[in-house]
């Protein structure tokens, strides 16, 4: 008797590779690679602006910076291209190994650069070389991992298997941010505005450290990752001669209009992402005067790692309330509450309400924050379930990379520019109503998008 091609390979619920393994392969990865993403978005706003660019504009220098930080979002459709092929025609593990090393090599090196002050021009050049570097392998990672997750789940637990990448964002956040924490409380460095001048040890080489000290993350990476097999749904897949050659064209013809509802489907968590951690760091340090509360760098820090806390606890939830009540359902009442919360800014934290400086209210502060990372977690911890739900196997590395980071590029890339711009010339409150804008889009595709809790992803029908 023999065995046809489709019943070749075990159904997911029947492979027995140990549930530890594949938490930890999915979680380790997107935690480094959140980790080298956040310590270039803090050294963005407190040593890139006066290492790697001149002028006397404080502000032109931090947007130049924030403008290098953007790069690497402009890289990340362009990695989920390129890794999206190799993931769905060759798989998913060897694809995750190389967008690791990707990752990791371009933050090790960005730590042995020169500066400004050392090679001129060449040295901002080659860190945003560097940068866009780092967004290609962001770019292939999360799609990866997503699916390392969701394609080993059991059946009704997919949501919740899901969320254990996400929770790779705030870990990776706390280690990064908690890092150079501790070295400017070791070091004694405080901020260029609170007087340390170039000379100060933090910012000849301390700075460097956290960069560097990323490739050993990395080995342990590659070490959990080279021990794992590939996910029963793409073994099923390609043992039914499912595989395209090119996926790129596949999914243009068979899944456009989906990665377009991913795309927006993702876009109010970019923002509201990258307003509570990027940009709320420079508004948090930034000058009274101009715009800012005038918080010294290490106190805001404290404040970061302390809200990130509640990112991280509500990434299971939103996985809990996605299987409970559906991930379409779940978000909308979400989106909302982002929608809501984006009105709110104004209210909340103009600097006239708050205060500035040692008279800031740093409780009010703590307030805005902790919702702020509470909504961040309900709406990102499901986002791993519902986007790769929308495509079918063949194309889904490509397919929800290709949404996921699109979704970057007009939700994140532009999001600490573009607020930056907007605090200076319309005050916090015209920031909030950006996030609204971008929740209200947001809304309106989730509402026009069906649910896909009940979907199988090997066939793309409904269980029930």
């Amino acid at each position: 008797m023999t065995t046809s091609p489709a019943s070749a390979v075990a159904p997911a619920s029947d492979i027995t590779i140990p549930r530890s393994r594949v938490i930890m392969a999915s979680l380790i990865g997107t935690t480094i690679e959140f980790y080298d993403f956040y310590i270039y978005a803090t050294a963005a706003v407190a040593v890139f602006p006066a290492l790697f660019f001149t002028g006397e504009d404080d502000t032109a220098k931090l947007l130049a910076s924030m403008a290098t930080f953007g790069a690497a979002f402009v890289a990340r459709p362009i990695g989920s291209v390129i890794f999206g092929h190799f993931g769905d025609k060759v798989g998913r593990k060897a694809t995750l190994v190389g967008a690791l090393l990707t990752m990791g090599i371009a933050t090790f090196l960005i730590g042995l650069l020169p500066t400004y002050y050392q090679i001129g021009l060449w040295a901002p050049i080659m860190l945003t070389i560097l940068r866009f570097c780092q967004g290609l392998g962001l770019g292939g990672e999360w799609s990866g991992a997503a699916l390392l997750a969701t394609e080993y789940a059991e059946e009704g637990k997919r949501a919740r298997a899901a969320m254990w990448p996400q929770l790779g964002a705030p870990f990776g956040f706390i280690l990064a941010n908690g890092f150079m924490l501790l070295l400017t409380v070791a070091m004694g460095f405080t901020s260029i505005a609170a007087g340390d001048g170039l000379d100060h040890n933090f910012l000849v080489w301390g700075w460097r450290i956290p960069f560097s000290a990323s490739i050993i993350m990395v080995a342990v990476g590659l070490y959990v990752r080279f021990k794992l097999e590939e996910t029963p749904v793409f073994k099923q897949a390609a043992a039914r001669d499912e595989k395209v050659k090119t996926p790129l064209l596949e999914a243009f013809k068979v899944a456009w209009w989906p990665m377009i509802q991913g795309t927006f489907i993702m876009l109010a968590t970019y923002v509201l992402f990258y307003l509570m951690t990027a940009w709320i760091l420079s508004f948090g340090i930034g000058a009274a005067e101009k715009g800012g509360l005038g918080i010294p760098y290490r106190s805001f820090l404290i404040i970061q790692l302390i809200t990130i806390l509640f990112f991280a606890a509500m990434v299971p939830v939103s996985g809990w309330l996605a299987d409970k009540y559906g991930r379409r359902s779940s978000q909308l009442v979400i989106t909302a509450c982002i929608i809501a919360f984006g009105l709110c800014f104004g209210l909340l934290m103009n600097p006239e309400v708050v205060g500035t400086g040692a008279e800031a209210n740093t409780g009010r502060i703590v307030l805005f924050m902790a919702i702020g990372m509470t909504l961040m977690g309900l709406t990102f911890g499901s986002m791993s379930a519902y986007l790769p739900e929308l495509f079918p196997t063949n194309v889904r590395y490509t397919a929800s990379g290709i949404s996921y980071n699109v979704a970057s590029i007009l939700g994140a890339a532009l999001t600490p520019y573009a607020a930056v711009w907007l605090n200076a010339n319309g005050g916090v409150g015209a920031v909030g109503l950006y996030l609204a804008g971008a929740g209200v889009l947001t809304f309106i595709f989730m509402a026009i998008t069906h649910e896909t809790r009940d979907v199988d992803l090997s066939t793309m029908a409904r269980t029930k």
